[in-house]
């Protein structure tokens, strides 16, 4: 009687070593992922990891990389607010999936093409609705702040944990504040 044959286990690739890795953190939190770790979960020596990621820097870098690409990215034919109000909520909710990366969004020295692009679109965004380069800057420090802010403060306080406290209605009453302001203060009022 013969043997079943092991299913194939699917090749290892930078991307599947990524997404593990953020499976992982999701699961156990940044603290606890070690490359070893990511080896038993794929089912390889931790040596082999280093055919797809350079280092754990390499790692992290990437893994951050793909939580940017989960954050909507502004549309063009929205006006400012809705793209940025569009984009805060995406943000705070991809950072509800992956809460040890909020710390760490940006904090990498080495961004990868979808940081890269959604920064770009961002900044784009907020230019081509007339923000100066200077107000641009201003705009992305208060509403980051806020949006890292509120997500860090959603995995930290107990106050959010209570019953009657509505995660939802408070953050968009901030972002609606917040927007509301940056509008004056483009039009200089």
């Amino acid at each position: 009687m013969s043997r079943p044959e092991p299913a194939a286990r699917p090749p290892l690739t930078r991307d599947r070593v990524l997404r593990t890795a953020v499976a992982l953190a999701d699961a156990s939190g940044i603290g606890s992922l070690t490359m070893r770790k990511l080896g038993v979960e794929l089912g390889v020596e931790a040596m082999s990891l280093y055919r797809h990621v350079a280092n754990k820097v390499d790692l992290l870098d990437g893994m951050i990389d793909s939580v940017f690409a989960e954050i909507d990215l502004p549309v063009d034919e929205a006006d400012w607010r809705t793209a940025m109000r569009r984009r805060a909520i995406s943000a705070r909710t991809v950072m509800s999936r992956h809460p040890w990366a909020t710390g760490l969004m940006e904090s990498r020295a080495t961004p990868g093409p979808a940081t890269s692009r959604h920064h770009e679109g961002v900044i784009g965004t907020l230019r081509q609705a007339g923000f100066s380069t200077e107000s641009t800057a201003h705009v992305v420090s208060v509403l980051d702040s806020y949006i890292y802010g509120f997500s860090l403060q959603e995995t930290t306080s107990e106050h959010l944990l209570q019953p009657h406290y509505d995660r939802d209605s408070e953050f968009l009453f901030g972002l609606d504040l917040i927007l509301d302001g940056l509008e004056r203060a483009r039009h200089g009022t």
